[in-house]
């Protein structure tokens, strides 16, 4: 799907995205939702306002329907600085985490790459975003907060964006309206 800047917001999906057995929304029951998500998303919302306008100085196109391969990925992660905490020099493990992720919001000048927000999704209740990356080149315009609203557009109105922050990003994510858990817990393998 893509979303250019300067245009509204995407047509409603032929098929429901929220579960098997959902029937596809009318126009009227996604702006009832949307209005539900503003109620309970205050701040959300206001991003989504900000988000909009960024967008609009800028030009750039935002886009779900272009799959990225390992490469580009590397190259926008390590021109966004994120690629110092991300297994860039593993090239299974970065192609694995391109190929499974399953909602991929990508930020384009023209033809480059500028931004991505990498997220694994059940896209009714819970969304992982697990990389939000912008060219350094590119920071401070909104981007990064237009990622995570194109992010959250996709998703069902339950569902909520959970994420691990760099703890140099702990102020950015209580910018965008995120609220800090403290009941996160990580489990990996055994050295």
């Amino acid at each position: 799907m893509i979303f250019a800047a300067t245009t509204g917001p995407p047509a409603v999906a032929k098929q429901s995205r929220w579960g098997p057995g959902e029937p596809v929304a009318s126009p009227a029951t996604v702006a009832q939702l949307d209005r539900r998500r503003d109620r309970e998303m205050p701040t959300a919302l206001a991003n989504k306002r900000r988000c909009t306008l960024e967008a609009m100085k800028t030009g750039l196109e935002y886009r779900t329907d272009r799959a990225l391969s390992a490469d580009e990925f590397i190259d926008v992660l390590e021109r966004s600085t994120l690629g110092e905490r991300r297994p860039v020099a593993d090239r299974a493990c970065m192609e694995g985490m391109v190929k499974n992720a399953n909602l991929m919001v990508t930020a384009w000048d023209g033809a480059t790459l500028v931004g991505v927000a990498r997220s694994v999704t059940d896209f009714c209740y819970a969304c992982y975003l697990s990389d939000l990356a912008v060219d350094v080149s590119y920071q401070r315009s909104g981007i990064g907060r237009a990622l995570v609203s194109h992010t959250l557009k996709q998703l069902g109105p339950r569902c909520k964006i959970r994420l691990i922050s760099a703890p140099a990003a702990m102020d950015y994510y209580a910018k965008l309206g995120f609220v800090q858990n403290t009941k996160c817990w990580e489990l990996g393998h055994a050295k």
